[in-house]
């Protein structure tokens, strides 16, 4: 290049500097459009509407926040519905400013709004949430109800609710948030929602898990169940030891009032333990079904760590069930070198239950012999431990004429085969009725499985080479001559540390 004709120094730079004042005269003139439009009212600015309403500046008035159960939200949004009805009904805005919103709570909302004009009116933000195994509801996710509440002392006077769901991406939780000109007239708005929230529960009488949520434990969502329909002949169990399952945890719920009346206590825990595969999520299944008026919470897995929200939900919507499966999770024996602190929650739940509250814990193991002491033996937290054995030749039988319906299976050879498959679990036997089909299914012949069936499928499972299927599926893995003796031989209570049993 030649040196004269090199731009001069500078001139890059300049044109850089150029460039900026243009886009910041840009950005000026973006922000003088809003203001202009904020005032001239194509953006309807929240203040003014709310003194209107309310009769004062909102932004000298104090906030009465109110967290919610993220299981809950959708009762608050009912709870919320039927107040404003009861009071003659009112008006929801919505807020705009983007996700800002999420982040301010609703006095930072006013003092934006009032001095920057940045949350104007908008449209209502609207979710859909469960609110049964086939129904959803639309809630108000945020929005901004204005209405007249009569707390039965003044009269009618204005209140205005911002309602919000959580965000737990934006560590938000469920929110009410209550401004009112009048002292104590947000505290009786919200007495009156949370009692609406229990009496109208879209969780009362429902079966439900909790899941965590990604963001935070806390913040998950609930799953709707349907109720199992299970009946008693379906439990195969030692004789007698249904019935006293039954008698405690739905026994007591029938005869409450007498029970009460006579100073008794109706708070209790229930320990199921056994082997796997021996009934004891069956027995469970059986007793939510029989339970038709119970709400009942179900916790497994990584939902155990929720068993404190589960226990206040339980207590508001009594009567209720907490089920935790597999316990020993989160309730193993504490040490010098171990300690769960979801053991601390679970201990913390069953001892904050008033007596007279009218909850059932109701919790599955197959470790018995790890758990906490103080968990198996208090009484007031499991006051019922009962062990649901590995059944005996009878009970092997019986498994087998229920899972074999109406299959042409000779009285002979199910005898046979329930002496055959002895230390074998309820979960063994199911899988060996439909391993005997298969076999039929293959030659092309489903409806022709007969007793032949039954005895390989059987023979195939017992084998030395199949010790592993009946680990997995319960049962004992030396084989049937040393099974014989595992648990097999009666319905005797095994001697478990820690436990007594029933």
């Amino acid at each position: 290049m030649n040196r004269s004709s090199a731009p001069p120094a500078g001139a890059a730079g300049d044109d850089d500097l150029g460039t900026f004042l243009t886009a910041f005269n840009r950005l000026a003139e973006l922000a003088s459009n809003h203001v202009h439009e904020y005032r001239a009212g194509t953006r309807e600015p929240l203040v003014p509407l709310l003194e209107e309403h309310l009769g004062v500046d909102p932004c000298s008035l104090p906030v009465l926040t109110e967290i919610l159960s993220p299981f809950r939200a959708a009762d608050a949004d009912v709870a919320l519905e039927h107040v404003i009805a009861t009071h003659g009904g009112g008006t929801l805005i919505g807020i705009g400013g983007g996700d800002q919103r999420w982040h301010s709570g609703l006095s930072e909302i006013l003092q934006s709004a009032g001095h920057y004009g940045q949350f104007p009116v908008g449209p209502v933000d609207y979710h859909t949430v469960p609110v049964g195994p086939d129904a959803e509801r639309a809630c108000v996710s945020f929005g901004l109800h204005l209405f007249m509440f009569d707390d039965g002392t003044h009269g009618p006077r204005p209140v205005a609710v911002l309602q919000r769901a959580a965000k737990p991406n934006y560590g938000g939780m469920p929110q009410l948030e209550v401004i009112a000109p009048a002292d104590g007239l947000a505290a009786a708005v919200l007495a009156e929602v949370r009692e609406a929230m229990n009496a109208r529960s879209v969780l009362r009488g429902q079966v439900v898990t909790f899941a965590a949520s990604q963001f935070e434990p806390g913040t998950g969502g609930v799953t709707f169940v349907r109720r199992p329909d299970v009946g008693a002949a379906d439990v195969v169990l030692p004789a007698g030891l249904l019935g006293r399952v039954e008698r405690h945890v739905l026994g007591i719920a029938r005869h409450r009032a007498a029970l009460v009346a006579a100073g008794q206590h109706l708070k209790r825990g229930v320990l199921l333990y056994g082997p796997p595969g021996t009934g004891k999520t069956h027995t469970v299944r059986y007793l939510v079904g029989a339970a038709q008026d119970a709400t009942v919470i179900l916790l497994s897995g990584m939902s155990l760590q929720l068993v404190s929200q589960a226990a206040d939900t339980a207590r508001a919507l009594q009567p209720a069930i907490v089920v935790l499966e597999d316990c020993d999770l989160v309730a193993e024996e504490r040490s010098h070198r171990t300690s769960s602190p979801l053991l601390f929650e679970v201990l913390d739940a069953l001892d904050g239950l008033a007596p007279d509250a009218d909850v059932v814990f109701l919790l599955t193991t197959n470790r018995a012999d790890i758990l906490e002491p103080a968990l198996a033996q208090r009484p007031g937290r499991v006051d019922l431990a009962v062990e649901i054995p590995l059944p005996d030749a009878e009970a092997r039988r019986a498994l087998l004429t229920l899972y074999a319906g109406d299959l042409p299976f000779s009285a002979a050879v199910l005898d046979e085969v329930a002496t055959t498959a002895a230390g074998t679990t309820a979960s063994f036997v199911k899988e060996l009725v439909r391993r005997a089909v298969l076999r039929a299914v293959e030659r092309g012949e489903p409806v022709a499985v007969g007793d032949e069936d039954l005895r390989i499928s059987v023979a195939e499972m017992m084998a030395d080479g199949g010790a592993l299927t009946r680990v997995l599926l319960g049962g004992a893995p030396e084989g049937p001559a040393a099974s014989s003796t595992a648990g097999g031989g009666g319905f005797g209570w095994t001697a478990v540390p820690g436990l007594a049993p029933s």
